[in-house]
């Protein structure tokens, strides 16, 4: 008999893979945590109810991305939850992540999916609704539209925040799932939602949170609440 490694863990039911389903769609980033870890991060949020993983590090060698990818794809795969890795998809293929994020001067979409495969999930970021479609065209499983807030304040090259006509635009255009990020807090979130994105990406609302399993939960009770209120899902 083969002894079963945690890479054999049996794969997530395709409901979870469903952007669609995602709600709150946590992004890690130790930049801004005070000190705690991406794992740290990860666990915590996931207590307080995250639907989606994103492992973000811009700066760490590609051997330390990979070791702390594996630590996040066991936590993750236990706890049911899909693990998105952004920018890199040779991290994503080593690490067996559910997928990538991918932005402008990433690896274009059709090398990515490639690489990947079909069964991998892969998200484009769009700051436009033009950009938006041609994501679409391309295949994307989701995309993530913004800065829909302003989030200049934590991150300085963010940009202009677009707004809920644009996002409203998109929402318009587009079919594929629309994840709302930039300025994301409790107190807008609903708005987002109301504009017709079908979940919120969080970055600084929730990792530079005291607690930050309790602001997850605040987040996605206001996300629960919305859902509750037009007749949708969890």
């Amino acid at each position: 008999m083969v002894k079963k490694t945690r890479h054999a863990r049996e794969p997530l039911a395709a409901d979870r893979l469903d952007p669609f389903s995602w709600r709150l769609y946590l992004i890690t980033d130790t930049s801004l945590s005070r000190g705690r870890s991406h794992v740290e991060i990860a666990r915590q949020a996931i207590a307080g109810g995250a639907d989606v993983i994103q492992l973000r590090e811009k700066s760490a060698p590609a051997r330390e991305l990979y070791e702390t990818a594996l630590q996040l794809r066991d936590l993750t795969r236990q706890a049911g939850v899909p693990f998105i890795i952004d920018d890199r998809v040779d991290i994503a293929l080593a690490a067996g992540a559910d997928g990538v994020h991918l932005g402008k001067d990433d690896l274009p979409y059709e090398v990515a999916r490639r690489l990947l495969g079909k069964d991998k999930v892969i998200g484009l970021s769009a700051g436009s609704v033009k950009e938006a479609v041609e994501a679409e065209k391309m295949g994307a499983d989701y995309i993530g539209f913004g800065p829909v807030f302003d989030a200049r304040g934590t991150k300085p090259d963010a940009g202009e925040p677009l707004g809920l006509a644009m996002l409203a635009g998109v929402r318009r255009k587009v079919k594929l799932a629309v994840i709302a990020i930039g300025g994301i807090k409790p107190e807008n979130a609903r708005d987002a939602i109301e504009a017709g994105a079908n979940g919120v990406a969080v970055i600084s609302a929730i990792v530079s949170a005291d607690d930050i399993a309790e602001a997850t939960r605040l987040l996605k009770e206001k996300l629960r609440a919305n859902w509750q209120d037009t007749g949708g899902g969890n």
